[in-house]
């Protein structure tokens, strides 16, 4: 039970700090940067591998490395279909 909660706090701290690198402002608030930090963990640990200090399941460094990636990329997309319209 404590391993989930300490997962979801962490999303949300990887989230929000991968969120801040990037520079964009992630729709969905707690629940959207909840998303970005579980997405980002992956797309982190499969570019950059595991390594780095690792909490409640997450390889922080990589993790917090793709969220940005992650947020980065889902701004551009944003703004590409921003414009199209």
């Amino acid at each position: 039970m404590w391993g989930i909660v300490l997962s979801i706090v962490m999303a949300i701290i990887i989230g929000l700090i991968g969120d801040a690198l990037a520079g964009h402002e992630m729709p969905g608030g707690i629940a959207g940067s909840m998303i970005a930090g579980f997405v980002g963990a992956w797309l982190g640990v499969m570019l950059l591998g595991d390594w780095g200090p690792v909490i409640g399941d997450f390889a922080v460094i990589p993790a917090i490395l793709g969220t940005a990636l992650f947020v980065f990329l889902l701004g551009l997309v944003s703004r590409l279909l921003r414009r199209a319209t």
